[in-house]
């Protein structure tokens, strides 16, 4: 009402931010903004990661800076409660101006645009999101002035797919070190390395943790006990012997990621940004923070999995397993064994590998040259899922031939962390009779540890 010239409420957007707005024409300024920047492709985002981000835009509105009426909030609100879900490409953002194109595809949903399923089953055909809203009893919102920027500015998407993996990375990095701690038992590996003294003296706590839960998995093993005293090797190979040390290094860095995700779960992200009576422009829609992040992640679940694949070859390979049959089959030659779970495994490590390279690094100008430095948030967060989803299954394939090995080393018992993890392995995967078919034994195991930490 003023008449002051202000970015994004009388003005265009990006480069055209030059281009003054009549009067008359800010409702239809922001309505434009959303319909033109609802230009997202591929596949759908799971709904609960689209729920994630209307949850967490709606705490950003909620702060007081973005500029936009109660009701943007409220209604936001509403389609959560109702179980309405934007259609949400997951392709389309370079991360800066914040995740501008999924975020206009919730934005169109909650002016009654595009598409939405209802419901939490993603194979319901989707329906339009007036009749949706209609059938809820919510009215969608009519823009006004900012609003449209302020609902798209910001990193909320990439933020929910960072909250989300972390959680279950953390439950991943857990049952990495149960299996780790399986084949230590069933590789009649020395526990002698995960002492406390040694990690005191290189005090990492990723490091620490990692050693302490290896030696309360491996108390009480009556396996340890049978070659403690005529096991010729000085050393186990480092894949046994510097679990801690790896794996440690991989819990430091969710750390890490956790830390920029509690500070980005509560920050003000979108622009300009609304000071008591001031409106000032900055740069906290840039999610460099978050891909950065994602990045990292991305690497240390690379790191993990190569490492358990190394574990599981020397559970397969006669040459190294102490004794058991090739591939732990009944029947060598007859029988293949496990023979498929560890080169299935080496084919998603050597995937990792390749999507191990850092997305917030690959900056492409966009906007004229306008936006001339970007982080490719979301193409971080679309390798740092799949890279979870890879790790996840290498280490079924660990749990599945470590289990297999402690059948060899019946009927002494393993450390009793050992045993809870077996038991769990085990109440979704007998042990084998024979040949059989791998696939569904490695995703029942993967559906298992994406639910929750076996150890």
């Amino acid at each position: 009402a003023s008449g002051a010239t202000m970015y994004g409420v009388n003005t265009g957007f990006g480069l055209l931010a030059s281009e003054r707005i009549a009067p008359g024409d800010l409702r239809a300024l922001q309505r434009n903004l959303i319909v033109s920047h609802a230009a997202g492709v591929g596949a759908p985002l799971p709904i609960e990661i689209v729920r994630a981000a209307m949850l967490l835009r709606a705490n950003v509105l909620l702060r007081g800076t973005s500029g936009v009426r109660s009701v943007v909030v409220d209604r936001l609100v509403a389609m959560l409660n109702a179980g309405i879900h934007p259609v949400v490409p997951e392709q389309g953002s370079v991360g800066a101006s914040g995740d501008l194109a999924p975020l206009a595809h919730i934005a169109l949903a909650l002016i009654g645009d595009g598409v939405v399923i209802v419901g939490y089953d993603a194979s319901v055909p989707s329906t339009g999101s007036g009749d949706a809203l209609r059938a809820a009893g919510i009215e969608p919102v009519v823009l006004e002035a900012k609003e449209g920027l302020a609902f798209i500015n910001g990193t909320q998407v990439q933020t929910a797919v960072l909250a989300l993996l972390l959680h279950d990375a953390r439950n991943l990095w857990r049952t990495a070190v149960g299996a780790a701690a399986m084949s230590v038992e069933a590789l009649l590996g020395t526990p002698v390395p995960f002492e406390a003294r040694i990690h005191e003296v290189r005090p990492h706590p990723g490091q620490v943790e990692a050693a302490r839960l290896l030696r309360e998995a491996l108390a009480d093993s009556e396996i340890r006990d049978s070659h403690r005293d005529d096991d010729p090797r000085v050393q186990d190979a480092y894949s046994l012997r510097c679990t801690p040390q790896v794996l440690g290094s991989v819990l430091d860095a969710l750390d890490f990621a956790q830390r920029t995700t509690e500070i980005e779960l509560n920050a003000s992200t979108d622009n300009p940004l609304l000071f008591d009576d001031e409106v000032v422009s900055g740069g906290n829609f840039h999610g460099q923070p978050i891909a950065q992040a994602l990045d990292v992640v991305t690497m240390a679940l690379t790191t993990l999995a190569g490492l358990s694949e190394r574990r599981l070859e020397r559970l397969v390979n006669p040459q190294l397993s102490q004794g058991m049959p090739a591939f732990l089959a009944q029947r060598p030659g007859l029988e293949s064994g496990l023979m498929m779970a560890q080169i299935t495994a080496a084919a998603l490590v050597a995937e990792s590998r390749t999507l191990a390279t850092p997305a917030s690094v690959q900056s492409i100008p966009t906007d004229g040259n306008q936006e001339d430095f970007v982080p490719m948030g979301m193409a971080a967060a679309f390798k740092a899922r799949r890279v979870l989803a890879n790790a996840q299954r290498v280490v079924s394939c660990e749990l599945l031939a470590g289990a297999e090995g402690l059948e060899y080393r019946k009927p002494l018992a393993p450390g009793v962390g050992v045993r809870a993890v077996y038991d769990r392995v085990r109440a979704v995967v007998p042990p084998a009779e024979g040949d059989r078919i791998l696939t569904p034994l490695i995703e029942a195991l993967t559906t298992l540890i994406g639910k929750e930490a076996l150890l």
